[in-house]
Order: C-alpha cells, then structure tokens, then sequence
C-alpha cells in the first residue's frame, strides 16, 4: 500500500513545486558588479518566496530584460557604467507598467532619493542595509506598498504617499549647463573648461552666470557648494 503510494506523493510534490514556482515573487536585478549580483542572488534565493528571473550588468541591459521578462520587481543600481539607473528605471516603468522598481544604492542624499521617486521607482533601500531589509522591501512593493530604508525615511515623515516631492533644480539645467557646472565643481578654470569643451571663455562665464540664475547662488563658491551638498553632479 505505502509502495502505491510513494509515486503519487512524488507526483503531487513536483506539481506543487511547479505551481510555487508561478506564486513566487519575480525579481530582475541590476548592478554592474559580478560579484554583487551574484551575492545578492544567492541570498535571496534562500527565500522561498521570492525567484531571480534575470540578472544583468547596464542600463540598456535592464530595459530589454524587463521588456522580456516582465518581472514582478527590478532591483536597480542607480549608478550604472551606460545608461543611469534613474533612466532605466523610467524607460522600464513606461515600457512595463506592472513592473515596480526598487532602487538599491550607496548614496542616501535627498536628492538622489528625491530623483529615483521622481522616476517612480516604489523603494529605496541602501546598500549599507543587511539583507533581511532588502527582502522586507521586495515583499511590501510586490504587496503595492512603498518602502524606504530607515536611514531616509525621516525625509517622508508622513510617508512616501503624502508627500510632495520637489523638483530637482538640477531638471533645469541643459545638457551643456550641466556639463560645465560638473567642471566647476572639479576645480576647472574658464580657460580649462572652454578648452575642453570647445567654447569661447566668454561662452563659459555666460554659461557659469547662468547656473548662479537658475540655482539662485550669488556666486561661484555657493554653486560649488550647492552642487556638492545636493550631489547634484553624480546624479
């Protein structure tokens, strides 16, 4: 009789595991070191709610995986070596609506975080943080939750929904603004950043007034100083 039996318990066992394999929580995760991912993936694994369906190193990388694999949550590096994160994040998001995003990074300033919700992404989780956190985050995002890493969520204090998030003064910024205030802040002369940009110095000092309007400093040491502060130039 037990003989009968042991077949169909086996039989049951591999369709309930194939059906676990349908409920789990369907993660793609993004970073540009091997070995993280590899960690990470081998962590979360050990967790039998959640599956790892992708696993890859850029932006440009993400967005054909999310479009391929319509994961339930992408777990996302903000700094990546082509495309940023924040921007994949948006093309994912536009291309699979269903996907929720969960930005995982070293850089707690408020205007990374700020940036990254901006994008909307669902969660925000540092990379200091131990791993138990970064399950916790999948499952309340996967659930239609937000959650932040305690670290930042003083930012939110009546929470990520209430919230009213500030533009960034760095979205006003054209692309060659941008460009020239990241010399500045690298210590580049005029002359140094005209050079390199092929600009008249004129054209320079044009563009360096124009950055002192718009970020509302009233000279080069404050935009210097903002810039750093807000950690606007690594965004």
């Amino acid at each position: 009789m037990s003989a009968r039996k042991e077949p169909e318990q086996g039989a049951g066992a591999a369709s309930s595991s194939r059906a676990d394999i349908f409920t789990r929580i369907r993660l793609l995760l993004i970073d540009d070191h091997a070995i993280v991912r590899e960690g990470i993936t081998a962590l979360l694994e050990r967790d039998n709610e959640l599956l790892i369906v992708g696993s890859v190193a850029t932006g440009e990388e993400a967005i054909v995986a999310a479009r391929d694999l319509r994961p339930d949550v992408v777990i996302m590096d903000l700094v990546l070596p082509d495309l940023s994160g924040i921007e994949a994040t948006r093309q994912i998001l536009a291309d699979s609506p269903d996907s929720r995003v969960i930005a995982l990074s070293a850089r707690e300033g408020t205007e990374h975080v700020y940036q990254a919700l901006r994008a909307g992404v669902r969660g925000y989780v540092v990379k200091a943080s131990a791993l138990a956190e970064l399950v916790l985050a999948v499952k309340t995002v996967s659930a239609g939750r937000s959650y932040l890493s305690p670290s930042i969520a003083g930012l939110f204090p009546a929470g990520i929904a209430a919230a009213e998030i500030p533009k960034s003064p760095y979205e006003r910024l054209s692309t060659r603004e941008r460009d020239v205030l990241r010399r500045i802040v690298a210590g580049a002369s005029s002359a140094d950043i005209a050079q390199h940009l092929s600009l008249s110095r004129k054209t320079v000092d044009t563009y360096r007034g124009r950055l002192m309007v718009k970020l509302g400093v009233p000279n080069r040491s404050a935009l210097i100083r903002l810039a750093i502060e807000n950690e606007l130039t690594t965004l």
